[in-house]
């Protein structure tokens, strides 16, 4: 097989489908966490497992005789897999166009190495029976690579396909179960990480959603049915809007803090909620509350300090933005609406947001404690949020800010060591700080290095049940984990006992 197109179509294919795996598979689309991609994982798998074999025996042997059969045979079942996989996609999920590009690419280069492969297998068929040692140099090299990092990627598909089953999550009506019946709920952000699972619950549980969204193509991925709007001048002053829950904002970690991106941080959401003060006042009949979004960044970076809703603030760009957007709720205060200020900590979810982003490296060996590892996590479980919401939404009692976040917050090491326990990985590595910082600037002091110790004192108060308190159940749980630890008496009455 001393072809050098060959060898150059096969070097097309194997960046072409490494392109495939890591910027779609396990970047955009995340299918080793969505449950519903059980069958393509396991396609996935198998096709991976013959890929490996295909490019090892391309790389040291010439296959002569029966093995030359069997060769071809396995080359004809990657084709019917691939078949069967872009059918199982079709139904199961919608594909970015990049990836529909790159499948297209895929099977014309795929159908060229098949035409140049089908003379020497013929060949090889007719010959005695054996395996021939040989060699291609560097081209071999490569197609070993290529192999080992196919074959790691069918274990990984195969064993993802199998915990998918432990990844579901349920009713989610059940998560809003405590709303009175038939709500209208008017979402900003509702096509977010948080904003999509609430929309989810909602639609569930009967009520009437209306979400706003700045992309509609992104509002196709929602739980239907739902009303779509792209402006806040498409809801009529006769409109009935019960309650508003405000979550729209630009996000702030997926880019360097430049001053325009300062800037537009705080600009999308007071704007937002400057909008919804006007939305506000000229209905017919005011919501009966607003569910506005903050963050604990609002406490700024204050060290082993325990915080409630009663604590000050510490200098900080985050404390900026909180504190600017929650005085843009106020407003809508003042015309007589319940305005309660959710201090959200890290939102954790297999979905997306920071875990997200962090499973596939720690999956693969690389969980990585940030700086020293001192700093305080003070996080809550998706799920738990929307709860939270819910409750927020129920409890007339509540208003003010209101920090939503799990009653045992934890050092940055202690959640690394956590997340590695429950898939079964070690903690490899440690970035320095001052690597971070020369990275990321502020943004990776603040948002990577420091920390707040916030308790959810009012929750607590109210009697608001933690279904996740502690970190390591909770990873276990949410990750498809086999065994889950049990919760410690002591968090189980922290979590259930008013303070």
């Amino acid at each position: 097989m001393d072809n050098n197109v060959l060898w150059v179509l096969i070097a097309i294919q194997i960046f072409m489908g490494a392109f495939d795996t890591v910027v779609h598979h396990e970047g955009s689309e995340r299918l080793a966490w969505r449950p519903s991609q059980k069958t393509e994982l396991r396609l996935h798998g198998v096709r991976n497992f013959f890929y490996s074999v295909i490019f090892l025996c391309f790389a040291w042997s010439e296959p002569h005789g029966l093995f030359a059969v069997v060769l071809a045979a396995i080359l004809i079942a990657e084709v019917l897999i691939t078949l069967w996989d872009f059918v199982e996609e079709d139904l199961t999920r919608r594909l970015p166009c990049t990836e529909r590009i790159n499948h297209t690419l895929l099977a014309l280069n795929y159908g060229a190495i098949l035409a140049l492969l089908v003379p020497f297998l013929w060949e090889w068929a007719f010959l005695p029976t054996k395996i021939v040692p040989t060699s291609y140099g560097w081209w071999s090299a490569m197609a070993t690579l290529a192999a080992m990092g196919v074959g790691l990627f069918s274990v990984r598909d195969l064993m993802a396909a199998s915990r998918s089953d432990r990844l579901d999550r349920g009713d989610p009506a059940k998560l809003v179960e405590g709303l009175p019946p038939r709500q209208h709920v008017l979402v900003t952000g509702g096509t977010g990480f948080v904003g999509k699972r609430l929309v989810e619950a909602l639609v569930a549980a009967g009520h009437f959603v209306t979400v706003l969204t700045r992309d509609p193509r992104k509002a196709e991925d929602l739980a239907h049915p739902v009303r779509m709007i792209t402006d806040l001048e498409q809801v009529h002053n006769a409109d009935r809007v019960d309650v508003i829950v405000n979550l729209a904002g630009d996000p702030i970690a997926n880019w360097l803090w430049t001053a325009t991106k300062r800037a537009r941080i705080i600009s999308s959401r007071v704007e937002m909620t400057k909008a919804l003060e006007r939305l506000v006042k000229r209905l017919d009949d005011q919501p009966k509350c607003l569910i506005n979004g903050s963050a604990i960044g609002w406490y700024g970076f204050q060290g082993d300090a325990i915080l409630s809703e009663e604590a000050t603030s510490a200098p900080a760009f985050v404390h900026d933005v909180c504190d600017s957007w929650e005085k843009a709720a106020l407003d809508v205060e003042k015309e007589g609406v319940r305005v309660v200020r959710l201090r959200t900590g890290l939102v954790l979810g297999v979905e997306g947001g920071m875990l997200a982003r962090l499973l596939t490296p720690t999956e693969f060996g690389g969980g990585v404690i940030m700086g020293s590892g001192e700093q305080w996590m003070s996080w809550i479980e998706q799920d738990d949020l929307i709860r939270v919401i819910a409750h927020a939404i129920a409890d007339e009692t509540l208003r003010g800010a209101v920090n939503a976040t799990a009653p045992e917050p934890v050092r940055n090491r202690d959640f690394t060591r956590a997340l590695a326990r429950a898939l079964h990985r070690p903690v490899s590595f440690s970035a320095p700080a001052w690597v971070l910082e020369k990275l990321l600037g502020e943004m990776g002091r603040e948002t990577m290095l420091g920390g707040q110790r916030v308790v959810p004192t009012k929750l607590l108060r109210t009697g608001f049940p933690f279904r996740h308190p502690e970190i390591e159940p909770m990873l276990h749980r949410i990750t498809g984990a086999k065994v889950v630890p049990s919760l410690s008496n002591e968090t189980w009455a922290r979590s259930a006992t008013p303070l």
